[in-house]
C-alpha cells in the first residue's frame, strides 16, 4: 500500500480539528440561515403527486403540518465546506498550515460535484418554493442534468486518471474497462436519488449521510487517501451542525440542495477509493429505501393501481401503520450503524 506524504500535514488530529471547526462555523451559522429563509419564505411545500401519480392524500394528512418549513438547508452544508476548504488555501498561502485542502488532486472532483449538484438542487428547490406548475424541475431535464454531469465525471476518472476496475470483496480487483463509465453514471446518479428519496423525515437522511462519510473516512484513512479523509470530515461536522437543528421537530430541511449533493459527492468518494460495491453495504437504508418505491410504481402499473405499501418510500409506510416519526428515525439509525460498520469491515479486509 503506497503512503500518502500529505500524512505530515494531516495527521488525525488535524483531521478532528478540521471536523471541529466545520462544525462550529455550520452550528453558529444555522441560526442565522435559519432567519433569512424565514425572512424570505423560503419554506417547505408539501407534494400533492404520489409516486407514479395519483393524489397523495395519505402523505398530505401525514405531513401538512411541516409545510412552510424553511428548506435548502444543504446551502449551508455544502456552502461550510467551500469556505472551509478557502480557508485552508488560504491558511496554506500564508505558511500557517504546511498543506491545505486544495493541495491535492483528491479533493478537486468530490468538491466539484458537492458543488455543482448543490446548485442543481438549490434551483430544484427554489421551482418547487415558488410554486411553478412543475411543482420543481421537470422530472427529465433533472435527469439530463445529472447524468451529463455523472456522465462528464466518468470520463474524466477514466481518460484523465486511469481508473478503469474494480475491487470486489471476496474476488480481488477486476478489470472492466470502457464499462466502467457506465458503473460510474449509473452510481452517481442512483445514489443522488436515493438519498434525495430518504430524505422524507426529520434527520433521517443526515444521520444515515453522517454515517456513511464517516465510514469512508476510515475507508479512504486506511487506503493512505489522507485527504480525501479529511474531506470527509469536514462534511461529517457540518452533517452534525445540521442534525442538531434537523431532528424533531426540524427547524429547516436540507432540501434537494442538500440531499443530490451528498449523495452525489459520497458516490464519487467511494468510485475514488474503489470501494463502489462497498457502498451498497454502507448505504443500505438508502437502497431499501430506493427498492419501495421502485416496487410501488411497478406493482401500480402492473396490477392495475394496487399498492404494496401505504405510501412509498416506506418510512412513510410505517409512518401510516402507527409508528412515529422518532421511532423510524431511530430504528434507520440503528440499522445504518449496523451497515456501516460492516461496510467498514468488509472494505478494511481487502487492505
Amino acid at each position: 500500500m503506497t503512503v500518502d506524504p500529505i500524512v505530515e500535514a494531516f495527521p488525525f488530529v488535524e483531521i478532528m480539528v478540521y471536523m471541529s471547526v466545520s462544525f462550529i462555523i455550520a452550528f453558529f451559522g444555522a441560526p442565522v440561515f435559519i432567519q433569512i429563509l424565514h425572512k424570505y419564505k423560503l419554506g417547505k411545500n408539501i407534494r400533492t403527486e404520489a409516486s407514479g401519480g395519483g393524489m397523495a392524500s395519505l402523505f398530505r394528512a401525514l405531513h401538512l403540518k411541516k409545510a412552510g418549513t424553511p428548506t435548502m438547508g444543504g446551502v449551508l452544508m455544502w456552502g461550510t465546506v467551500v469556505i472551509i476548504v478557502i480557508m485552508s488555501r488560504l491558511l496554506s498561502y500564508f505558511g500557517i498550515i504546511d498543506a491545505s485542502l486544495l493541495s491535492r488532486q483528491q479533493v478537486y472532483l468530490p468538491l466539484f460535484t458537492l458543488v455543482v449538484m448543490g446548485v442543481l438542487g438549490a434551483v430544484d428547490d427554489y421551482l418547487n418554493i415558488i410554486e411553478s406548475k412543475y411543482k420543481g424541475l421537470p422530472v427529465r431535464p433533472k435527469m439530463f442534468f445529472i447524468l451529463l454531469f455523472s456522465l462528464a465525471g466518468a470520463w474524466w476518472f477514466f481518460a484523465k486518471l486511469g481508473y478503469s476496475s474494480l475491487f470486489i470483496p471476496g474476488y480481488g480487483v477486476l478489470e472492466i474497462g470502457y464499462w466502467y463509465i457506465p458503473l460510474f453514471v449509473f452510481m452517481v446518479s442512483a445514489t443522488s436519488n436515493a438519498v434525495n428519496i430518504t430524505d422524507g423525515l426529520d434527520g433521517l437522511a443526515g444521520g444515515l449521510l453522517n454515517m456513511s462519510f464517516a465510514s469512508f473516512a476510515v475507508l479512504a484513512y486506511l487506503k493512505g487517501l489522507y485527504t480525501l479523509s479529511l474531506f470527509c470530515a469536514v462534511i461529517m461536522g457540518v452533517l452534525m451542525a445540521f442534525l442538531w437543528f434537523n431532528v424533531p421537530p426540524a427547524r429547516f430541511y436540507m432540501g434537494d440542495t442538500g440531499s443530490l449533493a451528498l449523495g452525489a459527492t459520497l458516490a464519487v468518494i467511494a468510485m475514488m477509493t474503489d470501494f463502489v460495491f462497498v457502498l451498497p453495504v454502507i448505504g443500505l437504508v438508502f437502497v431499501v429505501e430506493t427498492l419501495s418505491v421502485i416496487i410501488q410504481i411497478a406493482s401500480k402499473k402492473l396490477r392495475g393501481g394496487k399498492k404494496v405499501f401505504h405510501i412509498a418510500p416506506i418510512h412513510h409506510h410505517f409512518e401510516h401503520i402507527g409508528w412515529t416519526e422518532s421511532q423510524i428515525v431511530m430504528r434507520a439509525w440503528i440499522l445504518g450503524a449496523f451497515f456501516s460498520g460492516l461496510g467498514v469491515i468488509l472494505g478494511s479486509m481487502s487492505l
